[in-house]
């Protein structure tokens, strides 16, 4: 019974989000040299040139990955499109999308144990998607286009992964971050990323993703004092989590709060 609603809801968030119109995020390139982001950037109502806006960057997860730049919009994107949410954070949205043969960060191994693949996480360079979405932001920032005090970034599922990544790689860059239903190197995120303000989103029944990496994470954030630290594990949820983590009301405000 609880596959059946698990399946039930995915679909209706789909197609709800299917059926919304998201022509007002623009579609855009960001190019490097022989290498390409393809991104869809959603400005704030009354945008003003002259003025640096907060940043938002959302990974999006494995399923949305492609070359059409519009499956990354697929799941969060409508989030941001809400009247009020626009009128109350006015902000730049950025939801870029990964190819389908990349991710949003590298995978040096897989292991039978949970265990031992979560040491290795986190503990490479930046795959290329991931490296592109960082000169992206490092752009808009050093055009005084967002406000590099303001920077924010949040993903689900591969995207949460990617999420992880970049704030442990860029501890100092973030305002602050959200990760749903993703997975971190503990050690290395507690090290390195202990002050950067996160919250983690997670269903206890994720078939998955498993779950006790992100509760081993905020116990080990917990241990050491880590402050802005919120974490929130949904009874019952299946990999969906995104759901409910949307449906925060609090999300939002708690992520704008925060400024570098």
């Amino acid at each position: 019974m609880k596959k059946i609603g698990y399946l039930l809801a995915l679909l209706l968030y789909t197609y709800f989000s299917h059926a919304q119109d998201f022509g007002a995020y623009k579609k855009e390139l960001f190019i490097q040299g022989t290498d390409t982001l393809r991104y869809r950037i959603l400005y704030p109502e009354k945008y003003n040139k002259k003025k640096a806006y907060p940043l938002v960057v959302f990974l999006h997860g494995a399923g949305e990955r492609g070359s059409d730049n519009e499956h990354q919009l697929d799941l969060g994107a409508s989030l941001f499109l809400e009247d009020s949410v626009r009128k109350k954070f006015p902000a730049i949205v950025i939801f870029p999308q990964c190819p389908t043969d990349s991710t949003w960060n590298s995978f040096i191994t897989k292991s039978d144990t949970t265990e031992a693949y979560n040491l290795t996480l986190n503990i490479v360079g930046l795959t290329i998607p991931e490296l592109l979405v960082k000169q992206l932001m490092d752009s808009l920032a050093e055009n005084k286009i967002a406000d590099k005090k303001r920077i924010y970034i949040g993903g689900l599922s591969l995207g949460g992964f990617g999420t992880y990544d970049l704030v442990i790689h860029y501890p100092d860059f973030f305002a602050a971050a959200f990760s749903i239903c993703g997975q971190a190197n503990v050690k290395l995120f507690t090290e390195n990323a202990s002050r950067v303000p996160i919250w983690i989103f997670h269903g206890d029944v994720d078939s998955v993703i498993p779950v006790q990496p992100n509760r081993d994470l905020y116990k080990a954030l917990q241990k050491i004092g880590a402050k802005n630290v919120k974490y929130t594990e949904y009874p019952g949820v299946n990999h969906n989590s995104w759901i409910n983590a949307f449906a925060e009301p609090n999300l939002l405000p708690w992520l704008f709060s925060f400024k570098k």
